[in-house]
Order: structure tokens, then C-alpha cells, then sequence
């Protein structure tokens, strides 16, 4: 096999931490190779030091047969690497045509030839099958996460990319769009094309990779051919621990019931009635455009509701904004974290209180001891891993952000949650201390509502599940009768 990329003994510093130590990994034309690994295990770093936007401390980098000393994304893209993140980085004013050729507009005396370009992306999507499902000329900004994912995607194909870098690619998209990803792929592959895939979902990796490196603590702890390896090999390789997969926990007690909410609607939601108990953990599945996050928003007060009442603990409210919905002990952790969830630029403890400092201040000054305090308390108590609580969230894991928008609300002493998309982008492990999270949460008399796409976490961890589509319910599933296929049959 004719081989494209190698990456002998490379190591990358930042002061006081090994991201990277001797890492050796290559990549063969027309392979998809999978990068596994814990949140922080260095495959971020490893991306980064490929596409150019990190310069390794030490190792050799050969592309192509030729070696270079250091990277720069400007010739990265020359040389035909281009990465897909997690977080995407769109141009969320700007329309959807014009995000997937930004910098490579095909121009004529200076002007844009829009035409072309529009042309050019029909026919793309065309060929991705997703023709018809977003207007190119639509802002960004307006496309749900899971379509701003296949324009990153998009954007990347555009660029006659050899190497092409998956992060985290299937984090946002409904099973369909897994599907047409995993089906452009296997395309690539036929047409020689190289593909790094990173991914925190196992089954994916099993379904698309030829071979599977596994990283931890900066160091590459082994590689292994898909085919000979499986689920709890590469667990224990990433985590140095056998991960509880049962994650159910039989002793929560339901108690009486904390929320209520009647026919609610508005211009996404039709007519939505449902409650939740104390103690209860109560999941919300649908496919990307049900409803699910319009409905949470709606709730929380984030979005106008037209009509319908809202109860808790049996009493009317009117949770007009998050404010009010804050001060009736009602949380919303949203799906997109980074923007909506945290303030990346301030560190653990400012997140931390952020949602109350009212119950930590007087006549307008904070009692920092108290401050201080709730913060290491709930440190403690989620096993965040940072190491001060003065850290910029900006710096930590995406599963330790996530437990530091936990933290948040515990803080605010809420008692309903509602948990968009909690384990999105983030490793098995920090995904399995999140369950602990939630079954403890439910054990000490909260209600959960568990939104998420990802099935098998729902199953494994709700009392019932309602199904969603077209911004509806459509049904309501117990326990009992859980099943993968019966509850997609349902959402379709």
C-alpha cells in the first residue's frame, strides 16, 4: 500500500504539559484510519500539528514522501489536507454557498461568479444525496447543527483535499446524514482519498475505519486492525479501566410529580402535554428537525411560547425568560455548549456561580469565601478535571466543560433539568461519569429530561421515552418495551 503520511516520534509542549510524547502514526492512500482516544488523550493536538495550527516541539513529518520541519495551514491546503471539526467555524452571517467557497470563489475580473458557484454546490449535494434539504442561499446562522455540519463537510470537499481529517463529524447529524457521511466515505476512499476519522461513538469507528490507533495521556498506547479487535479492547486501552455499560440504576425511588406542561406550541412546537416526576429520568428522542431543542428553548424561556400553561410542584408559572425559569429552579443545559452553555474566556469558578450569583452576594458585593467554596465543593463532587478553578474553560476538555455547566446549575440549586444533547463530543469515559451525574441528580429527587440522537443512551439510562416528530409527540415508550427499531420506526 502506497503510503501517504507518516508521523515518526513526534512530541508538542505547552508549559507545564506533554500534549504529545513520541507519537508515531502513518496513513495509506485510500484508508480511513480512526483516532481514538479520552478527552484530552492528545488527538486535537496530533490534528492540529497536521493541518498546520501547531508547531510540534520534536518528529519528523513526512507527506507524500516529502519531509517537513513545520507546517502552516496555507500549505497544508496546498498540499491537500483539510480538517472537518467538531466545532465548526462557519460564517454564521454569511450564506450557505458562500461558507462552503469561502477563499476559493471562482471569480472573473475581479467579480464573483455566483452562478458557478451555486451550480457547483448543487451539484455537489446532488451527489451527496442531500439535495433539496437546505436552500444555498440560506445564512447559516439560520441552519439547525446538524446542517451546518454538512456544510462544513461541504466545505472540506470542495477543496480537493487528499487528506481528509474528520473531528468529531457525526456529533450534531440525525442518523440519515450519519448515513450519507458514512456512504461520501466510502466514495472517497475509491477515488484514493486518505481519511483520518475521530470519533468518541465506537459503533462508528467499527463501521468505517481499517485500522484504529489508540492515544492516552499524550502517548500512543497501541493500533490495532479493525477487524481484530473490538468495544472493550479499545475501552480499556483508552481508559486503563474495564467502563460500566449498564448504567441504569434499579434504586431510584419516582416520586410525585415536579413539572407539567399543556399543549404547549408555537411556530415549531404543535401542541406539546407531558410531566415529569421527582426522581424520574425521562429521555426525548426525535430526528434532527422534530422540535426536540425548540421544544426545550420554549420551556426554559428562551423562546415565545403562543399558547399552552406550564406547572411545577402543581403551581401555574409563567417562565417568560431563563431568569424566571432560574429562579423556579428550572435548568437547560443547551446542545451547543461552547456558545450558549459557558463563558470560555472565564474560568471554572466565575462559570460556575454564574447563574447565581444573586445567592451569593450582598448589596451588590460577592462573598468570595462563598464563592469559593461552592465552587470547590462542586469540583470535588464532578470530579473536574482542571488544575485550578481559576482555569479558562476555554482550556479544558469538552467533557469537563460539559460537567462545569452541570456544575452551573447545581450551583442555582435547580431541581428540573432539562439536558440537551449532554454527551455530544465528549469520550466514554466523561460520558459515563455524565450518567452518574444524571442517575445521582434523580436519586436525590430531581427530575431529567434527556434530549439526545443517540439511542443506546437513552435506552440505557431513561424510565420512558417520548418520541417526537414534525414538533409533536408521537408516542410515549415505558421501559419494557425499549427497542431501537420500534422507537425509529415511530420517529420516521
Amino acid at each position: 500500500m502506497e503510503e501517504v503520511l507518516k508521523v515518526e516520534n513526534l512530541s508538542k509542549e505547552f508549559p507545564g504539559v506533554k500534549a504529545l510524547e513520541n507519537v508515531s502514526f502513518n496513513l495509506y492512500k485510500g484508508e480511513v484510519h480512526a483516532l481514538v482516544g479520552e478527552n484530552g488523550a492528545g488527538k486535537s493536538t496530533l490534528i492540529k500539528i497536521l493541518t498546520g495550527a501547531l508547531s510540534a516541539t520534536k518528529g519528523k513529518i513526512t507527506l507524500f514522501g516529502k519531509s517537513y520541519e513545520k507546517l502552516d495551514p496555507i500549505l497544508t491546503q496546498q498540499i491537500g489536507i483539510t480538517a472537518v471539526y467538531q466545532e465548526m467555524v462557519l460564517a454564521n452571517y454569511l450564506n450557505v454557498v458562500d461558507n462552503v467557497f469561502l477563499g476559493i470563489e471562482p471569480s472573473k475580473f475581479g467579480f464573483d461568479k455566483k452562478g458557478e458557484k451555486i451550480k457547483k454546490l448543487r451539484e455537489l449535494m446532488k451527489s451527496l444525496n442531500y439535495d433539496g434539504v437546505i436552500d444555498p442561499k440560506t445564512e447559516v446562522r439560520n441552519l439547525s447543527a446538524a446542517q451546518q455540519g454538512m456544510v462544513a463537510i461541504m466545505r472540506a470537499l470542495v477543496r480537493n483535499a487528499r487528506i481528509l481529517i474528520f473531528d468529531e463529524p457525526t456529533a450534531s447529524l440525525s442518523d440519515r446524514e450519519v448515513k450519507i457521511l458514512f456512504s461520501v466515505i466510502k466514495n472517497l476512499q475509491k477515488h484514493g482519498i486518505s481519511i483520518i476519522y475521530i470519533s468518541h461513538r465506537l459503533e462508528e469507528v467499527f463501521d468505517i475505519s481499517d485500522r484504529i490507533s489508540v492515544l492516552k495521556d499524550g502517548k500512543l498506547v497501541g493500533e490495532k486492525i479493525t477487524s481484530e479487535t473490538n468495544s472493550n479492547d479499545l475501552i480499556k486501552m483508552m481508559v486503563g479501566r474495564e467502563v460500566e455499560v449498564n448504567v441504569y440504576d434499579k434504586d431510584r425511588k419516582v416520586g410525585e410529580e415536579l413539572f407539567r406542561c399543556e399543549n404547549l406550541t408555537n411556530e415549531k412546537v404543535k401542541n406539546v402535554s407531558f410531566s415529569l416526576k421527582s426522581g424520574e429520568i425521562v429521555g426525548l428522542y426525535g430526528l434532527i428537525g422534530s422540535g426536540r431543542t425548540e421544544l426545550a428553548r420554549a420551556i426554559f424561556g428562551a423562546d415565545k411560547l403562543f399558547t399552552g400553561k406550564l406547572f411545577i410542584n402543581g403551581r401555574e408559572v409563567k417562565l417568560k425568560s431563563p431568569v424566571i425559569s432560574k429562579k423556579n429552579n428550572l435548568s437547560y443545559l443547551p446542545e451547543d455548549r461552547r456558545r450558549q452553555g459557558l463563558a470560555l474566556q472565564l474560568g471554572v469558578k466565575l462559570n460556575v456561580n454564574l447563574a447565581s450569583y444573586n445567592k451569593r452576594s450582598n448589596f451588590g458585593f460577592v462573598d468570595l469565601k462563598k464563592e469559593r467554596f461552592v465552587t470547590l465543593d462542586l469540583v470535588k463532587a464532578l470530579e473536574i478535571k482542571t488544575p485550578s478553578i481559576s482555569q479558562k474553560v476555554s482550556n479544558l476538555s469538552g467533557g469537563t466543560q460539559q460537567k462545569v455547566v452541570v456544575a452551573k446549575w447545581l450551583a442555582a440549586k435547580s431541581r428540573i433539568f432539562i439536558m440537551d444533547e449532554p454527551t455530544v463530543g465528549i469520550d466514554v469515559g466523561a460520558k459515563n461519569e455524565i450518567y452518574k451525574i444524571i442517575n445521582r441528580l434523580a436519586k436525590e429527587g430531581s427530575s431529567v429530561l434527556f434530549i439526545s440522537s443517540y439511542m443506546p443512551e437513552l435506552i440505557a439510562i431513561c424510565d420512558r421515552i417520548f418520541v417526537m416528530k414534525d414538533g409533536k409527540f408521537v408516542a410515549e415508550v415505558k421501559r419494557k418495551d425499549f427497542s431501537e427499531e420500534n422507537i425509529l420506526k415511530m420517529a420516521i
